[in-house]
């Protein structure tokens, strides 16, 4: 079924992406889970601090057949410097090594354990920080 409300083109900036409610609300959601699992909070800057910009990325989630149905959107830290035409669209999410998944699926057959498998969207949001980071 085809869903009028999903875009099929993915925004390069911010300004195109606020001119188009889907990707609002894929934003919007992105900061309701910050906000729900409290990862940051708003302060003044200090004087002398370090302060790391924020980029969104914006990509279409897409099934088997090549069809879009869902915007997503992802607020991350530029702590790279991309350079247009080598690797200016390239983010990277911590994925479980292939190994790490076959040795936990043995286990879980050897101990006749049930396997759910679910989508965790932010669990990267859970980690501590020891020390303060302010982003712009």
């Amino acid at each position: 079924m085809f869903n009028l409300f999903i875009s099929k083109i993915e925004p390069e900036t911010v300004k195109i992406a606020l001119n188009h409610a889907n990707w609002v609300q894929a934003m919007q959601e992105e900061l309701n889970e910050f906000e729900r699992n409290k990862v940051w909070r708003l302060v003044l800057t200090l004087k002398d601090a370090s302060v790391v910009r924020m980029k969104w990325v914006f990509r279409n989630k897409l099934d088997k057949e090549g069809n879009v149905i869902r915007n997503k959107s992802r607020l991350l830290v530029k702590g790279y410097c991309p350079e247009e035409g080598i690797n200016y669209k390239e983010m990277f999410s911590p994925v479980a090594r292939l190994e790490s998944v076959r040795i936990f699926l043995a286990y879980v057959a050897h101990k006749n354990f049930e396997v759910f498998q679910m989508d965790v969207k932010c669990s990267f949001l859970n980690g501590e920080l020891e020390e303060t980071v302010y982003m712009e």
